[in-house]
């Protein structure tokens, strides 16, 4: 059964990683050999620069975070392939191999310059979230109070990645930010790693009415693994993120739901989802509740590869 993971931070966790760590095989909560043990995978690996912590040096960062998925290519050709197109992904599956999406996680390093994000596209980026929490020169974030919508920047960036073939990802946004995407697209987007305020109260979560709107666009909303996203603490269950996906599917339907776990931008994972390995756990306790096949087929990974097969 194929899957598709929308957000993973673990090539960050590898740059970082004092004790030389290894895409192949690492001590984090995903790698190369976890992921091909699980069958056919498409992961996406964001590249992430913090900037509360960088500030003007985000594109740099990012830039040598790409170059461990790069490094990876080049040293487990036979296991890893960055792929730019859904033609490259099935081409990297049919081979047996992990098909990598790679993705920047704040619009920061195109230091308002939309030379920069065609760059990025040319290095291979195919998905962007716009806004990190905070407020740049696209948009203001989650945690924002009150934040307003797209700079006129930031709908320039939209109309250009539409045009480029990259997918725009809202998770992280304030509302009025979501709201000015939505207007803006005209392609699907995806919630990369984001859950249901319904179920659970924070910012970081969408509303009901954020979710029928990802359902009108045709976009995909992938669930978080962190505890505090699920029930507000440190400590989750499967349940818990079965939770989320009841009522995800409640508002926006079987056709706009998947997995966006967040493994290794996430420092707590709930009991039975402790790394990559165990999402078929997920799958199984699904299974029991009487969800068809069907069903988990699309939420493991149909669902974002439609969306995938639409815009890339």
């Amino acid at each position: 059964m194929l899957m598709v993971d929308a957000h993973c931070d673990t090539a960050l966790s590898v740059y970082e990683d004092d004790n030389d760590g290894d895409l192949y095989e690492n001590r984090f909560q995903l790698d190369i050999k976890r992921l091909m043990a699980t069958g056919p995978r498409v992961q996406f690996f964001a590249a992430f620069a913090d900037p509360r912590k960088y500030r003007n040096d985000t594109l740099s960062r990012v830039l040598s975070i790409l170059d461990v998925l790069y490094d990876a290519q080049e040293n487990y050709e036979d296991k890893f392939s960055v792929c730019k197109s859904a033609d490259e992904i099935e081409k990297a599956l049919s081979h047996g191999k992990i098909a990598a999406v790679l993705s920047v996680e704040g619009g920061e390093c195109l230091n308002g310059e939309l030379s920069v994000l065609r760059q990025l596209y040319r290095l291979g980026v195919r998905s962007m979230l716009l806004a990190w929490n905070y407020r740049n020169l696209l948009a203001d974030g989650a945690e924002v109070e009150g934040g307003a919508g797209l700079t006129l920047f930031g709908k320039q960036v939209v109309s250009e990645m539409n045009r480029l073939g990259m997918i725009a990802d809202v998770s992280h946004l304030c509302e009025a930010s979501f709201d000015d995407v939505m207007s803006v697209t005209t392609k699907p987007v995806i919630a990369s790693h984001s859950n249901a305020m319904a179920v659970c109260r924070n910012c970081r979560n969408l509303t009901d009415r954020q979710l029928s709107d990802i359902k009108a666009n045709g976009g995909v909303v992938g669930v978080n693994f962190y505890p505090y996203f699920l029930n507000n603490t440190d400590k989750a269950d499967i349940d818990d993120v079965i939770r989320h996906i009841e009522h995800i599917c409640s508002v926006a339907g079987e056709d706009h739901i998947g997995i966006g776990a967040d493994f290794d931008g996430i420092e707590c994972t709930p009991s039975g989802l402790e790394g990559t390995e165990r999402i078929p756990a997920l799958f199984e306790r699904l299974l029991q509740l009487n969800y068809s096949e069907t069903f988990i087929e699309k939420f493991a990974g149909l669902n974002f590869m439609r969306v995938i097969r639409q815009i890339l």
